[in-house]
Order: C-alpha cells, then sequence, then structure tokens
C-alpha cells in the first residue's frame, strides 16, 4: 500500500444555515459525463404538498413523480461543488464540506487500468518513433527492444508473440519470455481497436488468456486524473470546482489501488470505476486543476479516503460506508444552473405494474421508509405494490432503477 504524507488543509470557511443559492446561471459547455447526461424536465413549483406514504390507484391513473437530484448523494456533489466556487469557497473548503473529518494528504505510484474497449483480443498499437517493447519475463532482468519504425504501420501482442504489420500483412518480431508491454519514452500510445483507436500515456500490456484477456495502461497518478476529471466534470467550470473534482478522483484511485492489491487491475475505464478517457480528455483547464492539485489525496486514519461523489445532492447529501460520508443539508446544490437540483416525470400504473407483474391490477403504491433528510421526510428506502393479486416489496434503489429516475429522494402525485 502507498504511503501518503499529509498536508495541513486552510482553515474551511464555513457556508450559513440556510443560505441561498448564487442566482448566476451557468451555460455548461459540452459533455458533462454520464453521471449528469440524460435529462429529465425540471419540475414547477407545487402548489400544494401532496401524500408522501400511500397513493390509492384505481382504473387507468397517470402519476406524477417528482424528485431531487441525481444520483445516490453519498459524498460530493459535482453541482453543488461548481455552487460552492461560485460563492467564493477554494476546492480545500468544497472538500472539506463534501467529506468532513479528512485530511489533505500526498500520494502518488502508478495504476493499472483495464482499457475495456480493447476487448479480449490481441494488444495492437500504432508504430511510431521510439516504440518500445518490454519482456519482463527474462532471467537476467527485463529485456528492452526500440522497435524499429520502418517494419509497417502497426505492432501487435497476442500470447507469447509479438509481431508487425505491413503491406504484406502480418510477420513474427520476437517471442516473449514473460508479459509483454509497450512503452514510449513518456510519449502516448495509440491503441487500436475493432471501433477505432484511443491514446494513452504510461506502458500498454495484456495481461490473461482467451476471455479473460485485459489491455492495460499502467499510467502515472498525475496522467491518470488528466484522462479523468474532464470525463466526470465540465472543464469550463470554476477552477475551485475542477480542483476539488481533481483531488475527488485522484483520492478514489488511490483507494480503489489500496483495495486491489491481490486484483490483475485497480480501476477500469468505465463509470463502474472512473470515467477514463486517456489523452483525449486532456483540455487545458482541467490539466490545470490537476497541476493546481498535484498529488493531494484526502485521507482518513492515515489511508485513502472513499471519496464518492454524484452529480447532484438536490440539496441534502446522504450517508455512506464512511463516517465522512455524512447526510448533511447542502447549501450549495440548488444554485441556478443546476438542472437536476429538482425534477419531474410522468408514468402510469402500467409502468408500475410491469416492475412487479405478479401483483396485478395496482391498487395502492406505499413508501414504507425514508432517510428521514429533508423534503418529503428525504430518500426512499423501502415501497411496497399491492397489487388484485398479490403484493411486493422494493428497495428505493430497486424502483428506481426500474423507474428510470434520477435518485431515490421522490414522491407522486396522482393525476387521473
Amino acid at each position: 500500500m502507498k504511503r501518503v504524507s499529509v498536508l495541513r488543509r486552510p482553515q474551511p470557511v464555513r457556508a450559513a444555515s440556510g443560505s441561498s443559492a448564487p442566482t448566476v446561471r451557468a451555460v455548461v459547455a459540452g459533455a458533462v459525463g454520464v453521471v449528469i447526461a440524460g435529462l429529465l424536465a425540471v419540475a414547477p413549483p407545487a402548489a400544494a404538498a401532496p401524500s408522501n406514504k400511500s397513493w390509492t390507484i384505481s382504473g387507468d391513473t397517470t402519476l406524477t413523480v417528482r424528485g431531487h437530484g441525481y444520483g445516490h448523494g453519498h459524498g460530493m456533489s459535482q453541482y453543488g461543488a461548481e455552487g460552492a466556487a461560485r460563492q467564493g469557497l477554494d476546492y480545500a473548503e468544497i472538500l472539506d464540506f463534501y467529506y468532513p473529518g479528512t485530511t489533505l494528504a500526498r500520494s502518488g505510484g502508478y495504476l493499472r487500468i483495464w482499457l475495456t474497449e480493447a476487448g479480449t483480443g490481441a494488444l495492437v498499437v500504432r508504430n511510431a518513433d521510439g516504440l518500445v517493447l518490454v519482456d519482463a519475463g527474462r532471467a537476467e532482468g527485463q529485456r528492452r527492444i526500440v522497435l524499429p519504425a520502418d517494419r509497417g504501420g502497426r505492432w501487435r501482442i497476442l500470447g507469447d508473440r509479438v509481431a508487425y504489420r505491413d503491406a504484406d500483412g502480418w510477420h513474427r518480431f520476437t517471442t516473449l519470455k514473460g508479459q509483454g508491454s509497450f512503452g514510449r519514452s513518456g510519449q502516448p500510445i495509440t491503441l487500436l481497436t475493432s471501433d477505432g483507436s484511443a491514446a494513452y500515456r504510461g506502458r500498454l500490456t495484456r495481461i490473461g488468456t482467451g476471455s479473460s484477456a485485459k489491455v492495460l495502461d499502467v499510467v502515472g497518478m498525475e496522467a491518470y486524473v488528466r484522462g479523468v476529471v474532464s470525463r466526470e466534470m465540465p472543464a469550463s467550470w470554476s477552477p475551485a470546482a475542477v480542483q476539488a473534482q481533481a483531488v475527488a478522483a485522484r483520492t478514489y484511485a488511490a483507494f480503489e489501488r489500496a483495495d486491489h492489491t491481490t486484483a490483475s487491475y485497480d480501476l477500469c475505464d468505465t463509470t463502474s470505476c472512473q470515467v477514463y478517457g486517456g489523452v483525449a480528455a486532456e483540455y487545458v483547464a482541467t490539466d490545470a486543476a490537476v497541476e493546481a492539485t498535484a498529488h493531494r489525496i484526502l485521507t482518513s486514519g492515515g489511508e485513502p479516503a472513499f471519496t464518492q461523489f454524484g452529480s447532484s445532492s438536490g440539496g441534502y447529501t446522504s450517508a455512506g460506508s464512511q463516517s465522512y460520508l455524512r447526510a448533511v443539508a447542502d447549501p450549495y446544490d440548488g444554485w441556478s444552473g443546476n438542472p437536476v437540483h429538482d425534477w419531474s416525470t410522468t408514468i402510469t400504473d402500467r409502468t408500475l405494474e410491469a416492475v412487479r407483474p405478479a401483483i396485478g391490477d395496482l391498487r395502492t403504491l406505499r413508501v414504507d421508509s425514508r432517510d428521514g433528510n429533508g423534503d418529503w421526510g428525504g430518500r426512499v428506502e423501502q415501497v411496497t405494490l399491492i397489487g388484485s393479486k398479490g403484493r411486493a416489496s422494493l428497495s428505493g434503489d430497486d424502483l428506481r432503477s426500474a423507474l428510470g429516475l434520477r435518485s431515490t429522494w421522490f414522491t407522486f402525485r396522482v393525476r387521473k
């Protein structure tokens, strides 16, 4: 496990209880990443509070689902970070609000990133000046071969064979004694797949065999974070918000690395881990945020913190699995540029019946428990669907997933 050295955190400036969000609307340029994509319509102000516990369904019924936030609500709200930056908080103050009790420290080293788009086939890269083959299985140590730039346009590792391709096809170049990888003296390497190409820093290697084979990017922590931040937050947002995202992303990577010491990789490149785009994800603004926070992570008890984050808290974060992932009112999330602070969508009784068809015709929709924080009693924990043939209980997460809702913080209004 990587050791970390502690830094002193600037004293945070706490927001006053009930403070209002900024009124300046931001124009979000480009994709915000999958965590804040695919927006639903923003809900209009409600004239009266609906029931928050039980709804009677009869005949063909339409229901309006009103909700707050987007995501699980644990840790940092990304829209909240931008709202906080617009109120003058720096990145350390933003992090202190969303991860209270953590400590700023330093960490570095390398990460093993599973490049899922590469599939389970051969590792194929574009030929380029300075391309190096590393064979890790030699008794005398690693063998490094500077590959000739005149041997066609592609190089391939498949099993223990290394080959190059020219106009006449593939030609064997050498046989590996151990794990092989391609490097390029600090310059990006272009990975070729059936779907196209992508450039990555670090060293590309293929591990495993058959359907379990994987292509990994073994890359330095700072280069990795450069390839993550713009995939998780718009580069055009306030510097303090982007810097907070850089620290959260770096910390999350350090946590996963510490948790995967016996695994073949530390993180993947999708939303199942963090979205990693390699060189294509590097922008001047996000690179500046990475440099401004270089090597900084958050720790708890001397170890990297589990810095979960999501699009929008909806105005109240939710308690997570760690002491620093607390449920607290979030005064920063509701700024006027956040389109998912409040949302609504429409469903029918048939939509709910399709979630658990065995219940028959839906008669009653009942929320059994909530987390107790914010409007309507907070996020839904348990729901019961009662129908003509039976009943079914679901968690709030299950119902959210089945209905495609933004979060588990929602309520219903029955409309005929």
